[in-house]
């Protein structure tokens, strides 16, 4: 079975940090690059940072120096560590694949879990 459950999301002032964990079905875990996305009502989901099997990592720009993604390749789960958060970071986290899952010809995301960030 194909399973993304994202979870550790939650309400933070500018500066507060947050865990974000993520628990994949050991098939996706085990064969492709774990990424994060992110999509702020309005947007378009962006990249947020990935990690291949190796553990080597991708940061988009915005992000770099305040979050950390790491892979625990036992237990199958990814995780982001977010710091210094700002309230332009506010939006719902998604854990996938890089290239992110098709399913019957349709993209295939988790329920994501929700980050806010007040001024």
């Amino acid at each position: 079975q194909v399973q993304l459950v994202e979870s550790g999301g939650g309400l933070v002032q500018t500066g507060g940090s947050l865990k974000l964990s993520c628990a994949a079905s050991t098939r996706i875990f085990s064969s492709y690059v774990m990424g994060w996305y992110r999509q702020a009502p309005g947007k378009q989901r962006e990249f947020v940072a990935s990690i291949s099997r190796a553990g080597i990592t991708t940061y988009e720009a915005s992000v770099k120096g305040r979050f950390t993604i790491w892979r625990d390749n036992t237990n199958y789960i990814v995780y982001l560590q977010m710091n210094n958060l700002k309230p332009e970071d506010t939006a719902v986290y998604y854990c996938n694949t890089q290239p992110w899952l098709k399913i019957g010809g349709n993209d295939y995301w988790g329920q994501g879990t929700q980050v806010t960030v007040s001024s």
